[in-house]
């Protein structure tokens, strides 16, 4: 089968070392389809968002980037407005054909803290090619809340796919036929298209509500994750 792995082929992946860690994984990590990773010990300040680039290290642009390192053994704050990255405590060695792809948590995205991974030889955020060995980093920028970590904490998450399973607009629409997908009408070209609701409606869908979303206040206390 192609497609995303489920948590029986992530054990066996773990079991084979395809997935290490130190300290080892736990079982909460593993999700039905994917792996939570876990936040190392040590935060860089860096001047600004980067990727490693064709043939170099995340090692290599830390020091170029970095600006100063936080300890987070005990706990440290990571300041809204900065960006930081942290070594995970799990590095890959990935068999060939299977790529990954990681992604915040979604308590990570309520609190506006843009989380993602980047890796040796990196060209995109988030995105992991096939066969690659090497470790794994977090890249954290909090955007509305100055944020207290710890290590072992779960911001983002990765799942493994082995090869394309990927469906067309005909099978997307047959599926929705026979079991929707979405209510209402289904907007497929190229996929199945997802946008924001912005009308003021009620939690039951009534008229009446002049809320549509949140906005964090200008000056806050520390969030402790």
């Amino acid at each position: 089968m192609t497609g995303v792995l489920a948590d029986s082929q992530l054990k066996d992946m773990i079991a084979r070392g395809d997935i290490s860690a130190r300290p080892a994984i736990i079982p909460a990590q593993i999700q039905p389809a994917s792996l939570d990773l876990r936040l190392g010990q040590v935060a860089y300040r860096v001047r600004a968002s980067f990727l490693a680039g064709h043939g170099r290290t995340v090692a290599d642009r830390l020091s170029e980037f970095e600006m100063h390192r936080v300890d987070l053994t005990e706990g440290a704050v990571l300041e809204k407005g900065c960006v930081y990255v942290v070594p995970l405590m799990e590095r890959l060695t990935l068999p060939k054909g299977v790529q990954a792809v990681a992604n915040a948590k979604s308590s990570t995205g309520r609190l506006d803290l843009l989380t993602r991974t980047i890796c040796d030889g990196g060209t995109e955020f988030d995105r992991i090619v096939p066969g690659y060995d090497g470790p794994l980093y977090a890249e954290i920028c909090p955007r509305s809340f100055s944020v207290l970590v710890r290590p072992g904490m779960r911001l983002n998450q990765i799942r493994f796919r082995d090869g394309q399973a990927i469906l067309n607009d005909a099978d997307l629409s047959a599926l929705h036929s026979d079991t929707p997908l979405v209510d209402g009408p289904a907007v497929i070209d190229e996929g199945l298209g997802f946008s924001v609701d912005l009308r003021l409606s009620g939690t039951d869908g009534t008229a009446g509500s002049t809320l549509v979303g949140y906005r964090a206040k200008p000056h806050t206390g520390v969030i402790d994750l």
